[in-house]
């Protein structure tokens, strides 16, 4: 990878400082394109001298997309959200990057999905990733789609959120607590990007289901917090009547879930059997119990000085 130019789409962002840091200790030059790149500037310091460009982009603007690759050698989509106009910004700018990259004739693309990407889905996140990802292979057919399970690590909104939610809160109420996830570790995520940009012949034209070695479910996960965090509240299962409700009309303050993700609930979030996943790229994943304590501690409340429950 060295002295290679990456253009990374929405590269100020969790996974993407992830992606980053990883190329730049690889000798690459790395271009950050997002709606407001001061605020990626954080990443300055990890590169030497010119070895990081910032560029104003939005995924929603073709002609802004296409300026911003000119010259790489490589392009990786970033950008996802978890509410908003999904489509805008995961169909339409999947394919704005994907025809741009095509149309400039850059070696390697890197489009960044979603377990649960569906074309049919009841959800318009899942709907609107796998209407992304049809548009990646029709205008750029030696794309790498990588399909991550939820992504944790130190800044992750998952569990974070969770974890903020337990130490702040007596009752924690589980929304569909059957729900299965399989989380993956950020830097796990950003090595399968690097391999895959490396080598183009070898993962292009594939997609890959990436989840780490556990599959948990929703009131496991919630339980595995509480005692990382040493808190002991009252945790309630809620009835999934009360739980459509919820994320219906969100009249419950701060409820972790909208109407659109209660949708996708419906669907364990799990590697499909048989999928292509990490091993492919020579990566063994990483456990949550390796590193979430770290930095779980701040939910502690006496820090580092509280025991772990259990």
């Amino acid at each position: 990878m060295k002295d290679r130019l990456i253009t990374l789409i929405g590269g100020g962002g969790f996974l993407g400082r992830y992606v980053a840091q990883d190329l730049l200790a690889r000798g690459a030059r790395v271009r950050i394109a997002q709606r407001n790149p001061r605020a990626a500037a954080f990443l300055r310091p990890l590169g030497g001298l010119g070895q990081t460009q910032f560029v104003a982009a939005d995924i929603r603007k073709p002609d802004s997309v296409a300026r911003a690759i000119q010259g790489s050698d490589g392009v990786v989509n970033l950008v996802g959200i978890l509410k908003g106009d999904f489509k805008a910004f995961q169909a339409d700018g999947a394919r704005h990057v994907a025809e741009a990259a095509a149309a400039a004739g850059v070696p390697a693309l890197v489009h960044v999905s979603a377990i649960g990407a569906d074309p049919g889905s009841r959800s318009a996140y899942g709907r609107s990733k796998g209407e992304g990802e049809a548009a990646v292979r029709a205008a750029f057919a030696g794309a790498t789609i990588l399909r991550p399970s939820v992504v944790f690590g130190r800044e992750d909104q998952f569990v974070n959120r969770f974890a903020a939610m337990i130490a702040a809160a007596p009752v924690v109420p589980v929304v569909r607590g059957v729900a299965k996830f399989q989380p993956v570790y950020v830097g796990d995520v950003a090595r399968a990007v690097v391999a895959a940009l490396a080598d183009p012949a070898r993962f292009g034209g594939r997609t890959f289901d990436l989840g780490g070695p556990e599959v948990i479910s929703m009131r496991a996960l919630i339980d595995w917090i509480a005692a990382q965090t040493g808190q002991r509240p009252t945790i309630i299962d809620l009835p999934d009547g009360v739980s459509a409700m919820i994320a219906a009309l969100g009249f419950l303050p701060g409820a972790p879930i909208t109407g659109d993700q209660w949708k996708m609930l419906q669907h364990d979030n799990v590697v499909a059997p048989g999928a292509d996943g990490l091993a492919a790229f020579g990566i063994t994943p990483t456990p949550m119990a390796a590193v979430a304590p770290g930095w779980l501690v701040q939910y502690r409340r006496n820090g580092r000085f509280t025991v772990a429950a259990g």
